[in-house]
């Protein structure tokens, strides 16, 4: 038999946790299904102030833009046409900026994160991810190490700096092969990054194998402000061919240093580099530009939707710059894992992308197929400035025109 005390003790706490669950149900449930049927956050994570601020803040163009062209066209339909958010983020070309710009948008409940440019801030943003298990769909970052530790977060969609540098160094030996061989000694100027050094690494140990002479590999501070003496070397050394491997503003200034001390190799010959496949760097410096090859991320030049989007970036006074188009196709590869998941469940946005063989992009990939995070498919392209324009010189599947080499200035 209960005791009376007890019975109304009983009485008292059911009536107390009926109260608790009806709060939680006008607080909690309403707040849960909000999250469900409003818009679906998506980190837009890049460094749009320091030394990289140019590049980031095309990256976010490039993001911003598909974000609006989805929406306009509906939204994600699987999920009743919700609309995607950009949380914006800047990482201040610092990778311990972006690991606190990753914490925020854990709080505030992305579904997912695009970014973050370099390499060395997609290396510290990913890893951060990885903690809350946000899919991070990385739009450029080159170095292999983002994609080679296990996490089953991290999804590439572009070629790493390995891919790329095989690829350049084929490329070159097929040129001068076919131009008998004029160049037969090499020097390269890189970066000190992990971009620029795993590059300059890659090229150092590979092209001795294939009959080339490496004069000498010199790397530089970012940012660097005057290339006098990296350029002095360059003609005290007198390689036949100059690669180059760094961001923007370092790769316009040591070439418009050499072209002011009257150094010209046979061929610069770039692996990406990091102005010569940019349109600002035709237009402003043309004198220089004309002649270089680049071997980098490129669109495929017969696609109708590549060229759409140039003409809408450029009427938005923006260039058309790599940047653009990767985070792009970026946000667009993410949405269509979303809207295949049919939801904005990170668990479920992981699964989708490590299954995705999205194939709507316009780049010389084919079908995405991610293993270990990194899409098999993804190539680099060789390009060359030739009248004031950058045209697809190799390989001929997509070629625009025939390569110039050896350069006669």
């Amino acid at each position: 038999m209960i005791h009376p005390a007890r019975r109304t003790h009983r009485r008292r706490f059911l009536k107390h946790s009926a109260a608790l669950a009806a709060s939680a149900g006008a607080l909690g449930f309403p707040a849960i299904a909000r999250a469900q049927s409003g818009p679906i956050k998506v980190g837009v994570l890049h460094p749009v102030t320091g030394f990289l601020a140019y590049s980031g803040n095309l990256s976010r163009l490039g993001a911003r833009i598909a974000i609006d062209e989805i929406n306009a066209s509906g939204g994600i339909k699987s999920l009743g046409g919700a609309k995607l958010e950009a949380m914006l983020g800047d990482a201040q070309s610092k990778p311990e900026v972006g690991v606190a710009e990753v914490e925020k948008m854990n709080q505030a409940g992305v579904s997912a994160i695009v970014g973050a440019y370099a390499s060395s801030i997609c290396l510290a943003t990913t890893q951060a991810a990885a903690k809350y298990n946000i899919p991070h769909v990385v739009d450029v970052g080159v170095a292999d190490q983002i994609v080679e530790r296990g996490l089953k977060n991290t999804f590439r969609f572009g070629p790493g700096y390995k891919v790329i540098t095989q690829d350049a160094i084929n490329y070159f030996h097929i040129m001068n092969t076919l131009a008998r061989k004029p160049a037969r000694t090499v020097m390269i100027i890189h970066e000190e990054s992990l971009f620029g050094t795993g590059t300059a690494s890659l090229l150092s140990r590979e092209l001795p194998g294939l009959g080339y002479e490496v004069k000498e590999v010199i790397k530089h501070a970012n940012p660097t402000r005057d290339f006098n003496n990296v350029v002095l070397r360059i003609k005290a050394v007198n390689p036949d061919v100059v690669i180059p491997a760094n961001y923007y503003n370092e790769y316009a200034l040591l070439v418009r240093t050499m072209k002011q001390q009257n150094v010209q190799p046979k061929a610069i010959f770039s692996v990406l580099g990091g102005a010569a496949s940019s349109f600002k760097f035709v237009k402003e410096f043309p004198d220089v530009a004309n002649g270089v090859i680049d071997v980098n991320h490129w669109y495929n030049p017969q696609d109708k939707r590549a060229v759409a989007l140039r003409k809408k970036v450029e009427g938005m006074k923006e260039f058309y710059t790599y940047e653009v188009f990767l985070n792009y196709q970026a946000v667009y590869l993410l949405a269509d894992a979303i809207s295949r998941a049919r939801s904005r469940d990170r668990d479920a946005i992981v699964s989708a992308l490590a299954g995705s063989t999205w194939g709507g992009h316009f780049m010389p990939y084919g079908p995405t197929r991610f293993v270990n995070g990194q899409n098999q498919g993804a190539r680099p392209l060789v390009l060359q400035v030739l009248q004031n324009d950058i045209k697809v010189v190799l390989p001929n599947t997509y070629a625009q025109t025939d390569p110039v080499f050896p350069w006669k200035a």
